[in-house]
């Protein structure tokens, strides 16, 4: 059968749609990114003991006191795991993503239910929405949104969307049709039918829907974290790039809270409404549809918890227009990270230094590929990671021409096969004829990563080796490491230096003779298009840091040995390291003035960039020949 290229004509959409829709996506990223990051703002900068009793509250007048105190209790929990902020992050995701995904499944629920047309055109929708791996909805998402919270949004809305329509639609086809032709034959509209007796007697099985809804958004917004939405979505990929079983662990008990939480609460509105809605319902349609119950209304604990929701929400779509929205003045800086062990020392080194003089840095967890697509849009300004010539050279070019490369700080990188120190191999070419001993297994990581292209396509057929290259993850790769190498077993695993595993581990990398890995190469930084102009002295800094084993080695030891499991061990561990060194500040920000220049900043008190066209800063300082060179070189 000839190859169906529906890839093909999937990115052509994609790009179309980019292309010639860009005002609408810049609306809903402006919308949405409102209302997450002023409800995400609202509530952790509100007092924790108010936000706690807010919610204690919430869950007593909807579920009863015993609940309202153990929603206390797991509230505080997650703050003393250090989770607060992650999870009211969360939370904020959360409840915009549900609320926007409700706000069109309810609709198409009832319209599915009331036109079989709409029906049987929505269904197959729906399947094919709910049979698509969640992760493929971030693909588009980024290319649309770029990364941050707006795509991780927009992909949990489609993720979660089919169950709220499927359960409207179940619960208006399942009222009674005897409480229909009742209404009927008082010669009531369809529209009052359906508002007086349908949504009504629908209500408990649409707000199990809304449930449904809510847990579903819950698990997409902590996969979204790969994407750079933030929350505890990224505790739990830090925690799973890095093997880190003490934060996985406290960033899955937090979820697990918010979890417990919203599904008992919710679960709980939709109970107690079902008495109060066919009890409503019946007397409507006995009565002739008067407005008397208007007037017995009062407000219930769903109503209190929806008044909540949509007041923090208004206040957030206020602020996606811009409004409330402040300057502190100081130089606004986005520097992505990747969870790999060099780049969080690295980019938790420069965040603090950097805040001490006056620039407000965020730092912004990211994939590799989202990493380099962000930089590309302007969405991040900084990337301090990127392997080259080999690892990340497939990034730059697809993405160099909107990026600036700026520096190499850590030379001799390599890539290469790693196995126990205890066996007698030295070389890759030892090992062929003795795969049976290894399992005839190499113990790769992500199948997108370049070293796994490399090992399949080059280094086993340039060795004649008889190896199954087993694709996993960078986790899954150590955790087999770990498993084997504590029961003695022979192993091979694709690995690379610098990487903290030939510390933690007695291995010892295999040599490559053919260099079908490629030459050793080097660690870089890579700019957005425009950051030497917007951030000449930031440039300046990054351009000049080099770094080697002696300081790399050490930081890396203090933060994923000596402070391994404490709250925030990256910012705590290079804390304790610059207290320990105060002399390697001198090398992260090195400020060498031009030749010729009658006299630079001052090395002790540099300035913060003043921003494109400020004038504020000197010009980038030249750099030796090799340190120009382009680091997309092979």
């Amino acid at each position: 059968m000839p190859r169906i290229h529906v890839g093909d004509w999937a990115e052509r959409v994609v790009d179309f749609m980019r292309d010639h829709f860009a005002w609408l996506f810049d609306f809903i990223q402006s919308v949405v990114g409102g209302a997450i990051t002023h409800l995400a703002d609202w509530l952790t900068d509100s007092p924790l003991p108010a936000v706690v009793i807010l919610f204690a509250v919430i869950g007593w007048a909807v579920r009863g006191l015993l609940f309202g105190l153990v929603a206390a209790a797991g509230f505080l929990l997650i703050d003393g795991l250090d989770m607060w902020k992650p999870a009211m992050s969360t939370l904020a995701l959360v409840l915009v993503s549900a609320a926007v995904a409700l706000l069109f499944a309810i609709p198409l629920g009832i319209l599915t239910a009331r036109s079989r047309a709409v029906g049987t055109v929505v269904k197959p929708v729906l399947d094919f929405m709910q049979t698509m791996p969640a992760f493929v909805y971030l693909i588009p998402a980024i290319t649309f949104f770029g990364i941050g919270t707006v795509p991780g949004a927009v992909a949990t809305v489609v993720f979660a969307l089919p169950p709220g329509v499927r359960m409207t639609e179940l619960g208006i086809r399942s009222v009674d049709a005897e409480m229909v032709e009742a209404g009927e034959a008082f010669g009531t509209s369809e529209w009052k039918i359906l508002k007086d007796i349908q949504f009504p007697l629908a209500l408990p099985t649409i707000m199990a829907g809304v449930n449904q809804v809510i847990m579903l958004s819950l698990s997409m917004v902590v996969t979204a974290g790969i994407v750079g939405a933030g929350g505890l979505g990224s505790e739990v990929f830090g925690a799973l790039s890095n093997n880190n079983v003490g934060l996985g662990v406290e960033a899955g008990i937090a979820v697990v809270v918010l979890a417990i939480y919203l599904d008992r609460t919710v679960s709980a509105a939709g109970q107690r409404v079902e008495a109060r809605a066919k009890r409503t319902a019946t007397a409507r349609s006995a009565d002739g549809f008067t407005p008397k119950w208007l007037l017995d209304w009062r407000p219930r604990p769903v109503v209190a918890v929806g008044g909540v929701v949509a007041v923090a929400l208004v206040a957030g779509l206020l602020g996606g227009f811009g409004l409330g929205s402040s300057d502190n003045g100081r130089k606004k800086v986005t520097i992505g990270w990747i969870p790999w062990e060099e780049d969080v020392v690295v980019t938790n080194m420069y965040k603090q230094l950097l805040e001490k003089r006056g620039y407000d840095v965020t730092m912004k967890q990211l994939d590799v590929g989202p990493m380099f697509q962000g930089l590309a849009r302007g969405d991040i300004d900084l990337f301090l990671d990127a392997w080259l010539p080999t690892l990340h050279k497939k990034y730059l070019d697809e993405y160099g021409a909107k990026l600036e490369q700026i520096g190499k700080w850590y030379k001799n990188v390599d890539v290469q096969l790693a196995v126990p120190k205890r066996m007698p191999y030295n070389s890759v070419e030892e090992l062929k004829g003795h795969e049976q001993e290894f399992g005839g297994r190499i113990i790769g990581i992500e199948p997108g990563a370049n070293i796994m292209d490399l090992t399949e396509k080059k280094l086993i057929p340039d060795y004649g080796l008889d190896f199954d290259l087993v694709k996993s993850s960078t986790p899954a790769m150590i955790a087999e490491l770990d498993r084997q190498m504590a029961a003695g077993k022979p192993i091979v695993v694709t690995m690379w230096r610098p990487h903290w595993a030939y510390t933690k581990y007695d291995i010892k990398p295999l040599a490559d003779p053919k260099q079908s890995y490629g030459a050793p190469g080097w660690i870089g930084s890579i700019g957005r298009k425009g950051f030497a102009k917007d951030f000449p002295q930031l440039n300046t800094w990054v351009k000049n840091l080099e770094l080697d084993d002696s300081v790399l080695g050490p930081l890396e030891k203090k933060v994923f040995v000596d402070y391994a499991g404490k709250s925030n061990a990256a910012a705590e561990g290079v804390k304790a390291y610059l207290k320990e060194h105060p002399d390697v500040e001198r090398k992260f920000l090195a400020d060498l003035p031009p030749a010729g220049a009658g006299q630079g900043q001052g090395q002790g008190q540099p300035k913060p960039d003043g921003g494109a066209g400020s004038g504020q800063s000197a010009p980038p300082p030249s750099l030796p020949a090799a340190s120009r060179e382009p680091s997309g070189a092979s």
